[in-house]
């Protein structure tokens, strides 16, 4: 597996990380435990270096899980984990009935990141996000909290997550960002108008969620896909049957470009993504080990210019059909 830094923060990694949510949270009921963590494993003997995880996520079951399973590689791999949710009982996490509560806090930050390093069992988080950006708190405020955890030996590197162009420049000139982790693929493309510049001009990196479009752009999911109840996708508008149809073309161009060199479609759409900057790392998520082999054999696969020029044609030409998240949840990014 190759390895990438992200920026300039001397932060190296696998070129592909593992997302780790939908172990936990968002694709259904928790998966197996003994099954995830063999699965993650399985993700280190084959080179993976850096997971994804937060405290939302379960809530706080992933952050369990990633401690207890990878205890036993300790200074081998580094795991990115998030604050910046209100988990009051009283609210919902997963935003389905109405946006979830923001909290960024600097004492929330706080106590956020001494329960992270607890469940994930670490004396220092290696790469800790604020979530979403906090419209009551101003990012410095935010930024300078992390500063002082990383000046405590606490944290070592400080992300953000869905944030604007000029939210990062306020934050970096504060402490440093080392990654920003915003959702990029063929289909979501809305960072490289202003994000991918102003990250490559500070030495930021960048993080990509759902590479592969919460499963679309693998070509197993189509028009006619049911999910399970609690599956997330059920409530995004990019996900119903007629948005499916829609955006249908995009996969069958995957599939054909893939066809051209013995790949699947999943691997020409990460493949891409490397091929955009080469401080992009993409955390593709799964809780099956044939689909991670699958997206880690995307590190190794090289696109010919001409096939790197007819996705960002098609790309360019597509017009996507749907929201990628209800309108609540929507307003949450880009701050």
């Amino acid at each position: 597996m190759q390895t990438r830094e992200l920026g300039t923060s001397e932060l190296k990694v696998s070129a592909l990380g593992l997302g780790c949510m939908g172990m936990s949270f968002s694709y259904g009921p928790p998966r197996d435990k003994g099954e995830m963590t063999a699965l993650l494993h399985a993700a280190v003997d084959r080179g993976v270096t850096f997971f994804d995880t937060a405290e939302v996520y379960g809530p706080y079951l992933n952050e369990e899980l990633l401690g207890e399973a990878l205890a036993p590689f300790r200074g081998r791999v580094a795991i990115a984990t998030k604050f910046g949710f209100d988990l009051d009982p009283g609210r919902d996490p997963r935003g389905m009935n109405g946006a979830p509560g923001l909290d960024s806090r600097p004492e929330h930050i706080r106590q956020v990141a001494e329960a992270s390093l607890k469940r994930l069992r670490v004396d220092t988080l290696d790469l800790l996000y604020q979530h979403r950006v906090d419209p009551a708190v101003p990012i410095e405020d935010v930024a300078g909290a992390v500063k002082d955890l990383i000046q405590a030996g606490k944290v070592r590197h400080f992300g953000l997550s869905e944030a604007s162009a000029a939210t990062i420049r306020r934050a970096h000139a504060v402490q440093p960002v080392t990654a920003v982790q915003s959702e990029y693929s063929l289909w979501e493309r809305r960072v490289e108008a202003e994000i991918l510049p102003t990250l490559g001009e500070l030495g930021i990196g960048l993080v990509p969620y759902s590479p592969l479009g919460r499963g679309f752009l693998t070509g197993a999911v189509d028009a006619a896909t049911t999910f399970a109840q609690g599956d997330f996708r059920n409530n995004l508008p990019r996900f119903t049957p007629e948005a499916r149809a829609a955006n249908q073309g995009l996969v069958d161009l995957l599939g054909r470009i893939g066809a051209r060199g013995g790949a699947t479609p999943a691997q020409v759409a990460l493949a891409w993504l490397l091929a955009q900057r080469p401080w992009i790392v993409p955390i593709p998520g799964t809780t099956r080990l044939s689909r991670l082999d699958e997206n880690l054999g995307a590190a190794s696969l090289r696109l010919a210019p001409e096939d790197l020029r007819e996705l960002r044609a098609a790309a360019e030409a597509m017009q996507v059909q749907g929201a990628r998240y209800p309108q609540a949840l929507e307003q949450m990014t880009g701050r």
